[in-house]
């Protein structure tokens, strides 16, 4: 099978997922748009050779809709021999594209494919797009549905992690974020977003607070207590984890991932296809999976998918230089690093959602660009991405460097 290479990759920064976050006069299109031309002008890209775009988005109505890669495609100027398509598997969806692309090349169907994401969730709230999952109590029985809130919740009750163990993890997501922007680690990556005039609108995560301590965090209230308690979805976790007596309330905003708008793109290509454009591979894709986790933890999904990706690829933990996980919930890290028994010194060592923010349909080819950035930087050579996904299920891929 042919082999999948990473040239490039690109995103915007993050803005707050608010109306008066910086990127809420920007459209999700137009935000897809400045990473294909970003990776157009930084490569020279002839895009009539663009066999694909893929891009994620969770959710895809209002302007986020109607295929918006392709729209994007004719934002940016691209070939109009450039076709697009839309994918969701919840956050997932960015990483989700890439490994797409890759299937795609591996098969020797396409030689260039451009793969990421976008969400605007200021302009598109989370969960407009609706769906039987939320809605459909046929659905919801068996899915145990809750607040992934509650579900993270019940992870930290599970696994033992308290409240200042939770905290802890978000203050040092925030310091992490703030050492990497100031020691100029996404320079080479992260592309200013500028409006019609050429005027910057946003050139840096816009989410962050580097500020933050334990101090701070103390003082907010769990904010998924109310939805457990009021709401009943604490007696669905009990049901599913009769072995829990009742859910430790111990995530709110300050520990959870941030609502953010941005986009992200990878140019990803055979070996002829980069040759064919002039191009130097930076890292191959060498494995990915996906898989179903267990719906009422929901969030342990990156658990399982490492797992089976380990055992598909023959590789132990070990093997892994670098590891990134979306900062979904504190405690979803905490529980991976608890699972594999692994220093916080190799996961987001740049930081993560806590601090820069999720930006659903984006992050999972955001932080496979990051963890690439760093390992170039160290001169190592492995590393794995992964998500947690809502309904329960996950998503690993692992990529070496070239």
């Amino acid at each position: 099978m042919t082999e999948a290479y990473i040239y490039d990759h690109v995103r915007t920064p993050r803005g707050r997922g608010k109306k008066d976050g910086a990127l809420h006069e920007v459209p999700s299109v137009r935000l897809a748009a400045k990473t294909l031309e970003a990776l157009r002008e930084r490569n020279g890209l002839d895009t009539a050779q663009v066999d694909d775009i893929i891009m994620g988005c969770v959710d895809p109505v209002m302007d986020a809709g109607a295929v918006i890669p392709k729209a994007a495609a004719f934002e940016a100027g691209y070939s109009t021999k450039a076709p697009g398509m839309q994918i969701s598997r919840f956050c997932a969806s960015g990483l989700d594209a890439v490994n797409l692309a890759a299937g795609k090349i591996a098969a020797g169907s396409d030689e260039i494919v451009i793969a990421g994401g976008v969400e605007s969730m200021s302009r598109v709230g989370m969960g407009m797009s609706g769906g039987s999952w939320y809605m459909d109590p046929s659905v919801n029985f068996p899915s145990f549905f809750m607040p992934q809130g509650v579900s993270a919740d019940l992870i930290a009750t599970k696994y033992g992690f308290s409240r200042d163990d939770v905290d802890a993890y978000a203050v040092e997501s925030q310091q992490r974020a703030a050492a990497a922007w100031e020691k100029g680690y996404f320079a080479k990556s992260v592309i200013p977003v500028k409006d019609q005039n050429g005027l910057t609108i946003l050139d840096r995560d816009e989410h962050m607070r580097p500020s933050t301590d334990m101090q701070t965090l103390a003082a907010l209230n769990a904010s998924f207590q109310m939805p457990g308690e009021m709401g009943g979805f604490e007696a669905v976790g009990i049901q599913a984890h009769p072995e829990i007596e009742r859910i430790n309330y111990v995530h709110h905003a300050g520990n959870s991932s941030g609502i953010v708008d941005g986009a992200g793109a990878v140019l990803i290509g055979s070996k002829a296809g980069g040759e064919t454009l002039g191009l130097k591979p930076r890292a191959r894709i060498k494995a990915f999976a996906n898989i179903g986790s267990e719906p009422a933890l929901m969030l342990t999904g990156p658990v399982d998918v490492t797992e089976k990706l380990l055992k598909k690829t023959g590789m132990s933990i070990s093997d892994i230089d670098l590891f990134e996980l979306n900062e979904a919930f504190a405690a979803v890290v905490l529980r991976y690093m608890q699972a594999f028994e692994i220093s916080h010194d190799i996961i987001n060592v740049n930081g993560g959602a806590i601090a820069m923010g999720h930006p659903l349909g984006a992050t999972g080819a955001m932080i496979l660009g990051t963890v690439l950035d760093e390992l170039e930087r160290r001169d190592l050579n492995t590393a794995l991405v992964t998500l947690c996904i809502g309904a329960g299920m996950g998503t690993a891929t692992v990529i070496e460097r070239v």
